[in-house]
């Protein structure tokens, strides 16, 4: 597993270039308005989004597993300890097909548990109708900004 940090950049090449340098790793991938890295050391999952809210201001939170059944198990965990999910949905979403659930932090931050099955050219949420757990199926989880 590794934590995802989601965050809002005014200029995408501007923001590429220095996380390049401050990570030493080049992006995963780079597509129109977004970019994402999969930095080994320390474990991160980073990911930007171009002009999608205030300037350098979190976009969402996350935890990358490397299953769809430590996405069950935490949407599970976090439904016995009484928080709300969106349930387990099957998406597409920021440029890959995933298995994801989410939760609603206090703070008012978002927070996406999930595992990529593989790349995808679609950005905005597309639910492909296979909730596993219950929870919305009509795109409620959202991932990609507005």
């Amino acid at each position: 597993m590794r934590l995802q940090l989601a965050l809002n950049v005014d200029d995408l090449n501007t923001a590429i270039d220095f996380y390049t340098k401050l990570f030493g790793v080049a992006p995963a991938k780079v597509k129109p308005g977004y970019a994402n890295w999969a930095i080994e050391n320390p474990p991160l999952k980073l990911v930007i989004f171009e002009g999608a809210g205030s300037h350098g201001t979190i976009n969402h939170l996350g935890v990358e597993t490397d299953t769809a059944d430590e996405v069950v198990a935490a949407d599970r965990r976090l439904r016995a300890a009484g928080l709300n999910t969106t349930g387990i949905d099957e998406t597409q979403c920021c440029f890959a097909e995933k298995t994801e659930t989410w939760v609603d932090g206090v703070d008012g931050h978002k927070w996406e548990f999930y595992v990529k099955h593989g790349d995808v050219e679609q950005f905005v949420n597309v639910s492909l109708g296979r909730n596993l757990l219950g929870g919305a199926t009509d795109g409620g989880n959202a991932c990609c900004p507005s």
